[in-house]
């Protein structure tokens, strides 16, 4: 059985923006119970997807940076770590494996409930920047938060 190593993960947010991460720069990554689903979104064709269960990452702070390709210049100022704490919009990741350069990522759809009437944020998305150690954690969950994941912080 070939071990499937991930080379960087790579988040969407409901905005537009992306942002890469390298598996270097990931200190605790989960995520749980991922299925496979087929559907149609809006009238396009038939896809194969990837719904999560359950999502949480401790993020180093060295991945507080920006590709300018994968975002616009509005949340440059901020930094990553500052855009997922200010907006709770993740919508899914690309995972990117080291072994498949000729097979297209996996793309993993996040549980997402609606904050409000704008369909931006998500309810089940928290985000925090620890004080201690610079580090971003993120919960995308539907019955847990960074408090119960990661208390230490």
């Amino acid at each position: 059985m070939t071990q499937h190593v991930f080379k960087e993960l790579k988040f969407y947010f409901r905005n537009g923006d992306a942002w890469t991460v390298n598996h270097k720069e990931l200190n605790d990554i989960w995520i749980s119970r991922v299925t496979t689903s087929y559907g149609r979104i809006n009238g396009g064709p038939m896809q194969e997807i990837h719904p999560c269960k359950s999502f949480k990452a401790e993020i180093l702070p060295e991945a507080d940076h920006v590709k300018s390709e994968d975002i616009n210049t509005g949340s440059l100022e901020m930094g990553m770590f500052g855009r997922a704490t200010k907006y709770q919009d993740i919508e899914k990741l690309d995972l990117i494996f080291e072994d498949d350069q000729d097979r297209a990522p996996m793309q993993i759809y996040f549980p997402f409930k609606n904050k409000d009437n704008s369909g931006l944020d998500n309810i089940y998305q928290s985000s925090q920047i620890s004080q201690k150690n610079g580090r971003l954690y993120i919960v995308i969950d539907a019955e847990h938060t960074i408090a119960d994941m990661y208390p230490e912080i």
